[in-house]
């Protein structure tokens, strides 16, 4: 077990897509998140749609000591959305951070992407940080004020490779528009909005989906050459969660071995072939 920490000590927070996808410590970002947040001392209501992930999650913080709870719901359904936010208030009798973690993928070009699949898209991973905020922001605003944590993605600042997919890529885009308008719209309320745009991170649904081959590419595609893991996305999210970050705001960090940093000329040694 990681050792424990105060930087979140007395906070409330919600965790969308707070369920295992994986096991020991190679595991998901939103469970990342949830147990770093524990384990520095936030309590943590688990929102996911699927019970048994969520309850995995939950048995890993109560096996480490730390204290959280789930709320099974759906964050595309407005009053789900406002039950999530009332049952962490009549849990925890606050609400000081929320992280919007939930999002879905696929491929498609606007040239062949089914609207239906589209419009799913667009709920999930953009559709559902207004509706939790649109609860969240009231409810940290009679605290005092708050910090939201939006997960956005290096695809909505820069196209990806491989197969597109321009639903993900446009609902990845619209967060950060989002973010930077509710950061500009509710600071005087002491409400901070960031996004986090991760990079080739190396996770359990990674592992499962993608070829050795690829996995290597994306590895050395980053100026720092090696793999993150969902504990690197979780622990910039304490960062920002926490009262060091107390004047950050409207930004959007990337944790992405420096991939953006990078162009594709300055990458070319590292990306031939290894003779």
């Amino acid at each position: 077990m990681e050792e424990r920490g105060t930087r979140l000590e007395g906070k409330v927070a919600i965790v969308t897509g707070a369920g295992a996808t994986g096991s020991g410590e190679f595991v998901g970002i939103g469970q990342a998140i949830s147990l770093l947040f524990t384990r520095q001392g936030a309590k943590v209501l688990l929102v996911d749609r699927d019970q048994k992930n969520a309850e995995t999650t939950l048995a890993q913080i109560k096996e480490e000591g730390g204290e959280a709870s789930v709320f099974v719901g759906d964050v595309t359904n407005i009053d789900s959305c406002q039950e999530m936010v009332e049952a962490a208030a009549s849990t925890y009798g606050k609400l000081n951070v929320l992280v919007n973690n939930v999002g879905i993928s696929g491929p498609g070009s606007v040239t062949d992407v089914e609207e239906d699949f589209w419009d799913t898209v667009m709920d999930v991973n953009l559709k559902s940080v207004m509706l939790t905020s649109k609860f969240a922001i009231p409810e940290m605003i009679k605290d005092g004020g708050g910090s939201i944590v939006n997960l956005s993605s290096i695809v909505g600042l820069r196209a990806g490779g491989g197969k597109p997919s321009h639903a993900y890529a446009a609902s990845k885009g619209g967060i950060l528009g989002l973010s930077n308008s509710m950061a500009v719209h509710y600071g005087r309320d002491n409400i901070r909005v960031n996004c986090i745009a991760p990079g080739h991170v190396y996770s359990p649904m990674v592992a499962r989906h993608t070829s050795p081959e690829l996995l290597d590419l994306r590895r050395r595609a980053g100026p720092l050459g090696f793999d993150g893991t969902a504990w690197d996305v979780a622990w910039a999210i304490v960062f920002l969660s926490s009262d060091e970050a107390r004047w950050i705001s409207g930004v959007t960090l990337p944790v992405d071995a420096g991939l953006l940093a990078a162009t594709p000329l300055a990458m070319y040694p590292y990306l031939k072939d290894p003779e």
